[in-house]
């Protein structure tokens, strides 16, 4: 008998065996809970194009289609719908890609750089339009977008600089905005949800503005509060951001983001 094809020795008696267990998942951090929250805004969505913007809406839209929204679309943000891997899976030119999110087949999850308590999301400048303290991105799309699809946004860093009692300009179009424009304007206008670091708001309230939905775990409503430049609705009792299941944690870490991007968008 060879080294090779000898067998191996058996411990001492006594001696503990080998611990040949999977070891246990290790808690989720604060960046996999948004990402459970974000992928909770495709939910029921049906076949549209999603489109975040941002590292963990990333991560999240790629584990919705991965989990309970396999007919999502995503896309490599040129020229192509890719799949859950970002295999390519057809052609999508850009004036095709317009036409979607014309026709309200499109959700996107766009950032702020300010959003108010009726979703007024500004990316535009700070201070004053005529001579602002900061040139930012621009209005790009943000009013076509709030006007025709679904709009989610994505805050990485909630506070009360972000979070402000009136944007500085008016880049996506906020509920009271919406109303005041008329019918046009309120026909496909929706913000499903905001997620930022500390937890999940939506505006099912009577006057549309912005509710607490959820904190995620470790945050308090006073934290949430000390960091929004206004008075959310907040009621009786906030539930908890949902826990990400094992499967999911195992998508999040080894499959979708292996590289643990969403970590340095959401440290800690």
């Amino acid at each position: 008998m060879t080294d090779a094809t000898r067998p191996s020795p058996l411990p001492p008696t006594g001696a503990p065996l080998p611990d040949t267990r999977t070891p246990p998942l290790l808690p989720p951090t604060r960046a996999e809970y948004c990402v459970i929250a974000c992928a909770e805004a495709w939910r029921d969505n049906g076949e549209v194009l999603a489109s975040p913007m941002g590292a963990v809406p990333s991560v999240g839209a790629r584990l919705a289609r991965r989990t309970f929204a396999p007919e999502l679309l995503l896309t490599d943000g040129e020229a192509m719908l890719v799949g859950p891997d970002g295999t390519p899976e057809g052609w999508l030119p850009y004036r095709r890609h317009l036409t979607m999110v014309t026709g309200g087949r499109r959700h996107v999850m766009m950032g702020a750089s300010q959003i108010d308590r009726f979703g007024n999301q500004n990316i535009s400048c700070i201070g004053d339009w005529e001579r602002p303290a900061r040139q930012l991105l621009g209005v790009r799309g943000a009013p076509v977008n709030t006007l025709n699809n679904p709009v989610s946004y994505w805050v990485p860093k909630h506070s009360t600089r972000v979070f402000v009692e009136k944007v500085d300009m008016i880049s996506g179009v906020g509920y009271d905005s919406a109303a005041a424009a008329g019918p046009t304007a309120t026909r496909f206008h929706r913000i499903p949800r905001v997620v930022s670091n500390l937890g999940v708001f939506d505006f099912a309230t009577p006057d549309h503005s912005m509710r607490l939905a959820s904190l995620h775990p470790g945050v308090t409503v006073e934290e949430v509060l000390a960091a929004t430049g206004f008075e959310p609705t907040v009621p009786d009792e906030v539930p908890y951001t949902r826990e990400p299941t094992p499967a999911e944690l195992e998508l999040i870490r080894e499959v979708i983001d292996p590289q643990g991007l969403r970590d340095r968008e959401v440290p800690g």
